[in-house]
């Protein structure tokens, strides 16, 4: 499995921040190494996903899904389960990696772009890629972070899954220095997860 595998939107052509994360708001546990990225434990943020809820969920989100952008160690951490479909699997929609250098190897007829150009040149460049559908930055933190700081994000869709880590990586610390005010879209409760979809008002 993934170690960040969802993707779920409302609407299209929307910039949508979507991540799994714990109820003290947490987005992997302490204890990080290359063979648990998550932490040890936080492969417990995405148990959702192999329940038939959460695949409902997870399909419903890959239908409405034009491309991905997420950051440079996310990639490194979850290529080895992505392998060239990306995070999609057989949709094989486009992920747009943001990066200081390409790597020098990559999955064969990949569906990945490096870009090297900043947050704005990787969204310009997955929303041309997305045709009518939604673009999910899907992580890590510190890339989230810097597109709510920009004032880009439309939707921020939270799988909340009802466990206390204590500590590991937050989601929001100091996101932005600014309120951002939310509008409530949709909530879909199910044993495993808590969905939340909220749009962010302008």
């Amino acid at each position: 499995m993934s170690p960040r595998p969802e993707c779920r939107y409302t609407g299209m052509n929307t910039l949508v921040l979507d991540i799994s994360i714990s109820l003290d708001g947490f987005i992997t546990a302490a204890g990080q190494t290359p063979d648990q990225p998550l932490g040890q434990g936080g492969e417990r943020l995405h148990d959702w996903v192999g329940t038939d809820a959460g695949r409902d969920v997870l399909n419903d989100g890959i239908g409405r899904l034009g491309a991905v952008i997420t950051g440079r160690r996310n990639y490194d951490d979850s290529v080895p389960w992505w392998g060239a479909d990306g995070p999609s699997g057989p949709a094989r929609r486009p992920v747009f990696v943001l990066t200081h250098e390409a790597p020098e190897e990559s999955p064969e007829n990949g569906v990945y772009t490096f870009v090297t150009g900043g947050i704005e040149d990787a969204f310009a460049q997955a929303a041309a890629a997305a045709g009518d559908g939604a673009v999910c930055v899907m992580g890590g933190a510190d890339v989230a972070r810097q597109y709510l700081a920009a004032g880009l994000v439309d939707e921020i869709s939270l799988h909340v899954v009802p466990v206390l880590f204590g500590d590991g990586t937050p989601l929001f610390d100091r996101a932005t220095t600014a309120h951002v005010e939310l509008e409530a879209v949709s909530t879909n409760q199910t044993d495993a997860a808590t969905h939340l979809t909220y749009r962010v008002v302008r």
